[in-house]
């Protein structure tokens, strides 16, 4: 089908079309809007973000509905607030026409009576976030016992998060000869579940195939050392200067610290997550719609329900956990008919994951470099020249002519050009002169364990002895984040994590070996003494398998609780520590560990922050205010 009037659509509805400039019906349109109009059944339908998922129900939903009635007959839910303020929006768009709707947005960190005095006002839409639909729920501030149609937005996010029990909480109170209609990007185990659990005979439709990217972005990798992931980040994003970005971060502590270190730097960026307050959250997403920000840097959480059709670039700062929410990160760009970029940077331990991801949304990563100095210095001098030769000429300037005129008399057409190109370009030049090389050999691919640092022993190094390991619950990844919390360390500064049954090793830079040692002197965690010592094992393997250089370390057949290393105490690491090890007082002020802006090879400056300029020098990214 062609055209929305084919599908059913009645006139109130190709009225609203009409004005929003739709031409044609998207795939999952095509496919979902007439199945929904003609049929009352329940639906699951696989689309990925950015293809129009919310006109594919939302218009069914507005036509079935009874608008003369005030009561509740519809019910979306979906995981954040800003999709479901997004949600909202859209379908009070599509429904101008029709006189009397009342959509209303039910979520939490707005006022709940004036929630709730909206639907009593009589609501036949109710979008909400699970979390606060329940408590209106339990409250009786809402009544969804009578609706016809409840929609699943997100449906694998909204499990992610965790809201599989208010999900059936708050459909337990719905009807059960209801039409229940699933979207969802992918399709994990979860999704499936919950469809058979709620759902009767779905019809299931798919645009592509499950779990599949759009072909309107393509995709791209840059293997870098761990410790160099920021300053790689930074040569990207110098790299395409017009960049417009959403940059994925796993954790909110590291979405935090990235967005700080960007700032500090001079870039155009903002901090995107769930220890935001809602105001704080309103300000970042309305600086970034106005492109006043031009990187976004974010959680998974925190970036649904982002709806820019502008994005160019998806930059995945570190891969996510669940390897299906690549599928969402890359969503972000290539929307609304363009094309985009989704970029992922790697360390060697990270390059399976590619694979993994590659077989998932059938898709082929390229591998590319990452630029050297010379040629961002190129890229920002051509992108500074077409600027300036597009720039449309201010008259305003003309009474100033004659001394600029003046100035310049002694000056030939040459050199004032390089005069005038200099002053950007001189700052790029002496930043990355003396760059060095990023980009990182995949001949050899780490282990699992490496968080990115190649082995070897290296003597700005220190390995340590650990008295925990799987009997404790650990496992590389857990141990490695349980030192970084403890210690107040980047994600990137412990390394080369080992775990064993009972004990494991770890390594970090020699340069905080005293404050690691002084940290677990008589450290207590869950009632048993955590010891650390320095090892002489330097990660290579002994003929026995043992990392630990050959050396028993302790018996390991000694109770836990009274193993205590009584050589390292010093008076510089008594005390009491208990600010250090409480995890509720850390704040994600980003004020962690910044050796990634440190690192020696030229980088360990920004262009925009040089020693001989002042603030105002700083070569900063012209703000975008179109």
């Amino acid at each position: 089908m062609s055209t929305f009037k084919e599908l059913g659509l009645n006139q109130d509805l190709l009225a609203a079309i009409t004005d929003l400039g739709f031409e044609t019906p998207s795939d999952v349109q095509a496919k979902a809007i007439p199945i929904l109009l003609e049929k009352d059944t329940d639906l699951v339908a696989l689309a990925q973000t950015g293809t129009g998922k919310t006109a594919a129900f939302g218009f069914p939903m507005l036509q079935k509905i009874n608008i003369d009635s005030r009561t509740t007959q519809g019910l979306i839910l979906s995981p954040t607030r800003e999709l479901c303020l997004q949600i909202t929006n859209e379908l009070k768009l599509y429904g101008k026409y029709c006189k009397g709707l009342n959509v209303t947005a039910i979520y939490g960190g707005a006022s709940i009576t004036d929630q709730a005095r909206s639907v009593k006002r009589g609501a036949q839409i109710i979008v909400a976030t699970p979390g606060r639909m329940k408590d209106m729920i339990s409250r009786n501030m809402v009544d969804i016992s009578k609706i016809e149609f409840s929609v699943l937005d997100e449906a694998d996010e909204m499990l992610n998060m965790g809201f599989y029990e208010d999900i059936t909480d708050i459909l337990s109170h719905t009807p059960k000869d209801k039409n229940t209609w699933l979207f969802s990007a992918t399709m994990p185990k979860e999704v499936s579940n919950i469809a058979k659990k709620f759902m009767h005979s779905p019809i299931e439709i798919t645009v592509g195939n499950k779990n599949e990217s759009t072909n309107q972005v393509s995709h791209e990798y840059y293997l870098v050392n761990a410790r160099d992931r920021y300053q790689a980040l930074k040569r990207l994003s110098d790299a395409n200067p017009d960049i417009f970005s959403v940059i994925f971060c796993r954790t909110k502590r590291d979405t935090q610290k990235v967005a700080e270190n960007l700032i500090e730097d001079g870039y155009s960026a903002g901090a995107l997550h769930g220890d935001l307050s809602q105001n704080q959250r309103d300000l970042v997403m309305k600086s970034f719609r106005n492109k006043q920000i031009q990187m976004l840097v974010a959680t998974d959480v925190a970036a649904r329900g982002i709806d820019v059709d502008d994005i160019t670039h998806v930059i995945n700062y570190q891969l996510p956990d669940e390897i299906e929410t690549y599928t969402h990160r890359s969503g972000r760009t290539g929307r609304a008919g363009k094309t985009g970029v989704s970029m992922v940077i790697v360390s060697k331990s990270e390059v399976r994951k590619i694979k993994s991801i590659e077989r998932i949304i059938k898709k082929e990563f390229e591998k590319k470099e990452i630029p050297d100095g010379m040629e961002i210095c190129e890229v920002q001098l051509m992108s500074l020249a077409n600027k300036i030769h597009n720039t449309e000429i201010n008259h305003e300037i003309d009474k100033y002519l004659d001394s600029i005129n003046t100035l310049f008399s002694d000056t030939d057409k040459d050199e004032l050009i390089k005069k005038f190109f200099s002053v950007e370009f001189t700052r790029f030049f002496n930043y990355y002169q003396k760059s060095k090389d990023l980009n990182v050999s995949d001949s050899s691919r780490g282990s699992e364990r490496d968080s990115g640092r190649d082995y070897g022993g290296s003597q700005n190094e220190t390995r340590y002895f650990i008295n925990v390991g799987r009997k404790d619950g650990y496992d590389w990844m857990k141990l490695k984040d349980f030192l970084k919390e403890v210690l107040e360390l980047g994600r990137d500064d412990v390394f080369k994590v080992d775990v064993k049954d009972s004990f494991s090793f770890f390594n970090t830079e020699k340069e905080i070996q005293e404050k690691v040692l002084a940290f677990f002197t008589d450290f207590k965690h869950e009632g048993r003494f955590v010891n650390v010592e320095v090892s002489e094992d330097k990660g290579g393997r002994s003929r026995g398998g043992r990392r630990d250089g050959g050396k028993r370390r302790r018996n390991d057949s000694k109770p836990r609780g009274e193993r205590r290393s009584s050589g390292r105490r010093s008076d510089s690491g008594s005390g009491n520590r208990s600010d250090r090890r409480s995890s509720g007082r850390r704040s994600d002020s980003g004020s962690g560990n910044r050796s990634d802006r440190r690192s020696s090879g030229g980088d360990s400056r920004s262009p925009r922050r040089t020693e001989s300029s002042s603030v105002s020098d700083r070569p900063r990214r012209s703000r975008r205010r179109d």
